[in-house]
């Protein structure tokens, strides 16, 4: 099946709504009704499985699933035979080791002989050799915040996003060994025609995200001031600046990224610019 890409995704959660907001945002239509395990695009020649997240890095590495959408976490501690081909931005965390609260914790050497409970034996064990220390690693499968205070081990290592599991656990952060995020990889075996239809679904995602981290401005400025207002503008190429029927006065319009806009705009205004709408960009192509 050359002519078409099967794209496996999360079954369910906050990771499976995101990644099935990303391909409509893409422009790929689909039915995503309750209870479905696979569905197929309409207007792109791709199929949609979902999936146990622990189960998409096999699929894709035995070519069942051409690409998944996965943590990379998971896809790190799976440590399967795949491409990792473009990171997403949205579902970031952290897997951290925490320790109980009332422990005083002066650094890592402080695991030396401790146990360790963890989902993630693969990433620990690595983090633990890196730092030269040798400690008993659990593995289990879930609920690993309730190690340390029913005996099961002195201390855990899991995935945080706000660290409020941690602290209802009696538990807190004391190390981050790896940064995690949405990552989209694909099988090493694809065939000419998929990898096209691949690099067709990349572009997409990356217009996407470009659009997301910038935003299109409008204003209208005296025409002596269009010289120090353009220097925050800068724009893809350079502003667009056009004469208003006012005479003196002229239009801007440019695109500004997000980080840039909150730092730059009270300069824009001090230099003269007034009416300034800030308008969200849906996709935005380089």
């Amino acid at each position: 099946m050359d002519n078409i890409l099967r794209i496996a995704i999360q079954k369910s959660g906050r990771l499976s709504e995101d990644s099935l907001k990303l391909i409509k945002e893409c422009g790929i239509r689909f039915d995503n009704g309750a209870g479905k395990l696979k569905t197929s695009a309409t207007n792109f020649p791709a199929e949609i499985l979902f999936l146990r997240d622990d189960d998409i890095p096999g699929y894709v590495e035995d070519g069942v699933a051409h690409l998944g959408i996965v943590g990379e976490n998971v896809s790190v501690e799976s440590d399967r035979d795949v491409n990792t081909v473009h990171k997403l931005g949205f579902s970031k965390c952290r897997l951290s080791i925490g320790v109980l609260r009332e422990h005083e914790y002066a650094g890592v050497q402080d695991l030396e002989g401790k146990s360790i409970a963890t989902s993630y034996p693969k990433l620990l064990g690595k983090y633990l050799a890196e730092n030269n220390v040798k400690a008993q690693i659990h593995e289990i499968s879930g609920s690993v915040e309730i190690a340390p205070s029913i005996g099961l081990a002195d201390a855990v290592c899991d995935i945080v996003s706000s660290g409020s599991t941690l602290l209802s656990n009696g538990l807190k952060e004391v190390e981050t060994i790896f940064k995690s995020e949405a990552v989209m990889i694909s099988s090493k075996h694809l065939s000419a025609g998929q990898q096209d239809l691949l690099d067709q679904l990349l572009f997409r995602i990356k217009s996407v995200q470009v659009a997301k981290n910038n935003k299109y401005i409008l204003l209208n400025c005296p025409t002596n001031a269009v010289d120090e207002i353009t220097k925050y503008l800068p724009g893809m190429k350079a502003p667009t600046v056009m004469p208003l029927a006012t005479e003196g006065w002229c239009s801007i319009h440019s695109v500004i990224n997000e980080n840039d806009f909150w730092e730059n705009i009270e300069k824009i205004r001090q230099a003269g610019a007034e009416g300034i709408l800030v308008i969200p960009i849906e996709k935005m192509i380089l």
